[in-house]
């Protein structure tokens, strides 16, 4: 079952994201020890699920697998 965005938005505050920017979303970076940046963005709909499709993709932005993800929250 796929998170809520308010849950992709803790995974990413307690996981060494830094959030960049605030407009319409939250844009996270990570800044991995080779020197590539990673980015993800996390909607403001805190309370909405996230589609399946769409976590799919924001699963490969994070790097991370759904296991990893949901022991890092």
């Amino acid at each position: 079952m796929p998170p809520t965005f308010g849950q992709l938005k803790r995974y990413c505050d307690k996981n060494g994201w830094v959030m960049v920017r605030n407009t319409d979303h939250w844009y996270y970076e990570k800044v991995l020890p080779n020197g590539e940046v990673l980015r993800t963005r996390v909607s403001h709909a805190v309370a909405k699920e996230i589609p399946g499709h769409l976590w799919r993709k924001i699963l490969k932005q994070l790097r991370t697998t759904e296991e990893e993800f949901w022991k890092g929250i």
